[in-house]
């Protein structure tokens, strides 16, 4: 995931505190960039792409984001973004006078045709000073759908553990390693039993599924980029594309061919 981004890019509206603009959205076509710094803002925001995909990163977790998917970021949580290669970004902004019945959390989630035809209609109000009461109706609307979201299982634990972390960092650098926890374990000067307890608990996963739930993450962003699956296979260390489409298929419940299909 080491990418030289080319440009950096500040969005300022999540520090607006407005309740006459209780959503402030954001759509642009954007290539090879990510957010300036690693910021949090008062108010949630909705992070969804119409193409392209993106790289969301928090203390706890990555997500890696497609058209199919979006990500909702609680009020003042941490957080950054990338944008390798050409995403249609779109985004929502929302006021902290609006949040005290939406997410606490920060998770990833399955776009629905319903809040896609919302989020879309409120962006076509091109962020007015003031909502109109028809305005403000298909805003509650849209409110009470993200009040409903439920998070799903495309994300990537990350921990602040400089053991775990020197392993995460050196997995994700070399995505077709085959280096069993014995070689990492001595790599970041423990024991293969205590980097065991340690994936477990400040990952919630083992080592070997923490791994192969990063190559998968890989694979999205790679399907994203119009790679084809023989590439994306032997690039993640896999010996043919059978065994990493029925890995694939198992997780997701579709092969990589079908799963960016709208």
């Amino acid at each position: 995931m080491n990418i030289d981004y080319k440009t950096s890019i500040e969005i300022d509206s999540g520090y607006e505190i407005n309740e006459l603009r209780p959503v402030i959205t954001y759509s642009e076509d954007i290539q090879n960039a990510k957010c300036a710094n690693s910021h949090a803002h008062p108010r949630g925001q909705i992070i969804s792409c119409n193409s392209g995909v993106m790289e969301i990163v928090t203390k706890c977790n990555i997500w890696i984001v497609n058209p199919l998917q979006s990500v909702w970021i609680a009020s003042n949580e941490e957080h950054q973004v990338f944008f390798p290669n050409n995403v249609k970004v779109i985004t929502a902004f929302i006021d902290k006078s609006k949040l005290k019945n939406l997410p606490k959390d920060s998770f990833a989630f399955d776009n629905s045709n319903f809040l896609n035809s919302l989020l879309e209609k409120i962006i076509s109000f091109s962020n007015p000073n003031k909502f109109t009461q028809q305005q403000n109706r298909v805003l509650e609307v849209f409110l009470d759908e993200i009040s409903t979201l439920e998070p799903s299982t495309t994300f990537l634990p990350t921990s602040q553990d400089k053991r775990v972390k020197i392993v995460v960092d050196d997995l994700m650098d070399n995505f077709s390693s085959k280096n069993t926890i014995d070689y990492y374990a001595d790599k970041s000067s423990v024991s293969p039993r205590t980097l065991s307890r340690l994936f477990n608990k400040e990952l919630g996963m083992s080592f070997g599924d923490w791994r192969m739930r990063l190559k998968l993450m890989e694979a999205i962003k790679q399907l994203g980029e119009n790679k084809s699956v023989k590439e994306i296979a032997f690039d993640l260390g896999y010996e043919n594309v059978s065994s990493f489409t029925a890995i694939f298929k198992k997780h997701f419940g579709k092969t990589p061919t079908s799963y960016l299909m709208k």
